[in-house]
């Protein structure tokens, strides 16, 4: 049994929520949203699963039920970045086994600031006890880090992670949803205020309410735009926290994926990869094998990706259209099935395979879990 992503959604993004939001309203929108285009009500959903990190005290199964929703199955995945392609994993196998036929994956947040200091001091107990304390909130300090690491290992420049920034923020302009749509050149990026050095504004997502969510079916095979879920994989823990995080989980999961899926990185029209910092694109471009071991870094970032040849986070990204909490980890999946689906207006693209990675949860180093999907374009 083929399982596909049959429609998509979003709840727009923004930096200032109305007064009076909350993150239950700004979920529910997208999963309207999505039900909508796949020519669904909430009747026909026996299947639910929700990231988010400001849902409390609700929980799934409360959102659920103000929802309209009367389930067989029923998930809650705490792992940010990489939610949802955790969710996509245990949806797909879900459907795959008959304990549902129609399954919503949602993921958002309302992310105020008030929200965002909250987030960043009690994100996890290695947060609250040993990073909240310091006077560098977050996980920038930690990614600058990383990113320096990064810069000696490979040879890379900040001109390097710049042309990724700006080649996002291109794409941004073609997407309604983006927060950040305006031009960008690699001047404004040099030129930006330091955060952590390496890493300027640019550098660094900025925090949004919002939220995604994608439906999902057995292939129905009837001639309608859909993305068929060739694979998702998954790793956590993969260094148990003693890696240097110049290499990702993925790189543990991304040959089973691909064999799975039936086809190679090459192969690949479209990557979505978690991208919180420029460093960890490079990252999860190299882990996946889309960015061969053969080529150089800057090189392929100059050759593929500044010049658009490579369609990399055409959403714009999270640098451009921002983070709406754990909704972080849904965006890429959105992106990728609306571009398969001939859905994405302005930054339409000609790809029939799509690589979403997720990426995620900052302990005491970098990220902890990881995840690979591949879609198909299907109609």
């Amino acid at each position: 049994m083929t399982v596909s992503i049959i429609g998509t959604g979003q709840s727009p993004y923004t930096r200032h929520p109305q007064p009076g939001t909350d993150t239950s309203q700004v979920i529910a929108r997208a999963v309207r949203t999505a039900l909508f285009e796949a020519g669904l009500t909430p009747g026909d959903v026996d299947g639910f699963a929700v990231s988010s990190f400001t849902l409390n005290p609700d929980h799934a199964i409360d959102l659920a039920w103000r929802m309209g929703f009367r389930l067989t199955w029923l998930m809650q995945d705490t792992n940010g970045g990489a939610s949802a392609g955790g969710m996509l994993q245990h949806a797909v196998r879900a459907i795959e086994a008959g304990d549902a036929k129609v399954i919503v994956l949602a993921a958002g947040d309302l992310m105020d600031a008030p929200a965002f200091s909250r987030l960043v001091d009690t994100y996890n107990r290695a947060t609250q006890d040993h990073l909240a304390p310091l006077p560098m909130k977050g996980p920038n300090a930690l990614f600058a880090m990383l990113t320096t690491r990064q810069m000696e290992a490979l040879g890379l420049t900040r001109e390097d992670y710049g042309r990724i920034v700006v080649a996002q923020r291109e794409w941004a302009a073609g997407n309604p949803g983006a927060v950040y749509r305006e031009a960008l050149t690699i001047d404004d990026y040099l030129n930006a205020p330091a955060v952590a050095t390496p890493l300027g504004r640019y550098d660094c997502v900025p925090p949004v309410t919002g939220a995604d969510a994608v439906v999902l079916a057995a292939d129905p095979g009837n001639g309608t735009p859909r993305a068929k879920v060739l694979t998702v994989r998954a790793s956590y823990n993969a260094d148990q926290q003693a890696g240097d995080g110049l290499e990702t989980g993925l790189s543990l999961c991304a040959q089973a994926g691909w064999e799975e899926a039936g086809i190679g990185p090459a192969d690949v029209g479209l990557a979505c990869v978690y991208d919180d910092y420029p460093s960890m694109v490079v990252a999860q471009l190299a882990d996946l094998g889309v960015l061969p071991a053969e080529d150089h870094p800057a090189d392929f970032i100059k050759r593929r990706i500044a010049t658009r040849d490579l369609p990399v986070n055409t959403s714009g990204g999270q640098l451009s259209a921002g983070q709406a909490g754990a909704a972080g980890g849904m965006h890429g999946l959105v992106e990728a099935a609306c571009q398969l689906m001939g859905a994405a207006g302005e930054r339409q693209v000609s790809a029939r395979h799509a690589v979403v990675s997720g990426y995620g949860m900052v302990l005491y180093r970098y990220g902890a879990c990881a995840t690979m999907s591949v879609l198909e374009a299907a109609s």
